[in-house]
């Protein structure tokens, strides 16, 4: 994820919402859905690609998660940190069975937590799983994934994309006035709890700015996945 997807996707999907489309299927290519925000961008850019970045991944997350029509995540492989918030926005969220993983490793990387996303897996988890899965940072199997809430339901990759399509026409059977009135009864308390978070997120942008935190990110980088 950097600034230019996440403005490809705002407009894809302002252009969906207006367009005669009745459904979204969102997901990736290869081995990964998403493995989010890319930190060598950030790293290389420094904080003041920063400034600009993180107000396009709320946007995009915020459009994602109040987006009127049916939003189906096809997760095809990894969903990592970002990745899956943007599967957690979605009104369901299908797996492909397989060695793909999904979590938050935010605080493992050495970043603090946004608001919205946040938000967004508070009300995809029961409270315990998702303290779990946040303070701990640990990524899980798409069996886990199921039983704690966060993906509804797995099939074999090789039908991913079709049964999510197949999800998608079911939810867009509904009629489209009533399905985009529920939703915004789903999602306008999220957003209500995140308005209430404003002063701390706030900080937590700051934080995101500081030079300690790109060393933070830099160090879990070069420990992980080696210099780029």
């Amino acid at each position: 994820m950097d600034i230019e997807l996440g403005e490809a996707f705002i407009a894809e999907l302002k252009a969906a919402a207006g367009a005669s489309v009745r459904a979204v299927v969102v997901t990736g290519t290869g081995s990964s859905f998403s493995a989010g925000v890319d930190l060598f961008r950030l790293i290389k850019d420094g904080p003041a690609y920063g400034e600009r970045f993180l107000p396009v991944l709320d946007t995009m997350l915020r459009d994602a998660l109040t987006f009127p029509k049916p939003l189906i995540a096809a997760v095809n492989g990894h969903a990592i940190a970002g990745g899956c918030i943007l599967a957690a926005t979605c009104d369901r969220r299908i797996m492909a069975d397989g060695n793909g993983r999904i979590g938050v490793p935010e605080l493992v990387v050495g970043v603090p937590f946004p608001a919205l996303p946040l938000q967004i897996m508070a009300a995809r988890m029961p409270d315990a799983a998702c303290r779990d899965l946040v303070l701990t940072g640990r990524t899980v199997h798409v069996d886990e994934a199921i039983a704690l809430g966060l993906i509804d339901e797995k099939c074999a990759a090789d039908t991913l994309l079709e049964r999510a399509i197949a999800v998608a026409n079911q939810f867009a059977a509904v009629p489209a006035g009533a399905f985009a009135m529920t939703k915004e009864a789903f999602t306008t308390p999220v957003l209500d709890r995140t308005a209430r978070l404003a002063d701390l997120n706030a900080r937590v942008v700051n934080a995101w700015m500081q030079p300690h935190t790109y060393d933070t990110i830099r160090t879990y980088l070069e420990r992980t996945v080696g210099r780029k």
